[in-house]
């Protein structure tokens, strides 16, 4: 979609309840060929104040300041996005934008910087973190303390290993669903660090050589409220995950390759 276009339906088309609004641009466009402007964003905000969820793909925003985003999102998706190094960082006079709701997929350049900007602003329900390279345990670590109030994060794709995992457990108690993914440097030590979290009620993760079975029963031993469990990376054998199953009635046990 061109800019153009986009200011034709802002102006003449979008109506004023629309709740969800997808978008996407070009990356890396110049000049006119922007897809979003301050101006744009702003007259969108005036003419769609119920504007509740905005999903961006493709699209450059680095000419587009973050606190230009309209004040009525809660819930912010970026795909494949350009964004500068402090894009989530705004200025103490202006009040950022009211996400509760973060989904960062396929964003290299989102690093633990842009986290611990994101997180220390907004009290952040929704995490959700795929391929991004830059996120590591450090981050985590630095962010844990602002995402209390967390209660779904997903991990995709991040160069986090134990570290970050004892920081999960110890900062993001009010946790219900939990997916940790492709995290080939995790252990049994940093799953152990995770059984603080009474609330959770699901956990997707991916088990590798570093990670024994063992330490995902003992889990599901002290876990009280996990009644869904979704094991990938490794290959099982049915008969040994409908062992597992008939102890633990009360979780339904999936796997995928």
């Amino acid at each position: 979609m061109s800019r153009r276009t986009l200011w034709h339906l802002v102006r003449h088309r979008l109506p004023d309840s629309l709740s969800t609004l997808r978008l996407r641009g070009a990356p890396r466009s110049g000049g006119k060929q922007r897809l979003l402007s301050p101006a744009l964003l702003a007259a969108l905000r005036k003419r769609c104040p119920q504007l509740h969820r905005l999903c961006l793909t493709e699209t450059d925003l680095r000419h587009v300041p973050y606190e230009s985003m309209p004040a009525s999102v809660t819930t912010l998706e970026l795909s494949l996005c350009d964004i500068p190094d402090a894009w989530f960082c705004v200025s103490p006079s202006v009040p950022p934008p009211q996400v509760q709701h973060l989904a960062i997929h396929s964003i290299p350049t989102f690093s633990d910087h842009h986290l611990l900007d994101i997180s220390s602003q907004n009290h952040l329900k929704t995490l959700s973190l795929c391929g991004t390279y830059g996120v590591t345990d450090m981050g985590i670590q630095a962010a844990a303390p602002h995402l209390e109030e967390l209660e779904r994060l997903t991990l995709r794709h991040c160069i986090i290993g134990d570290a970050a995992m004892v920081f999960i457990g110890r900062h993001m108690k009010q946790l219900r669903y939990l997916e940790i993914s492709n995290a080939y440097f995790l252990t049994n030590r940093g799953l152990v660090a995770i059984v603080t979290l009474e609330h959770l009620e699901t956990l997707c993760l991916d088990l590798y050589d570093l990670v024994s079975l063992g330490t995902v029963i003992a889990l599901l031993q002290v876990l009280p409220r996990l009644n869904h469990l979704k094991l990938g990376g490794t290959c099982f054998e049915d008969e040994l995950l409908g062992k597992i199953q008939e102890n633990f009635p009360h979780c339904t046990i999936s796997h995928t390759l």
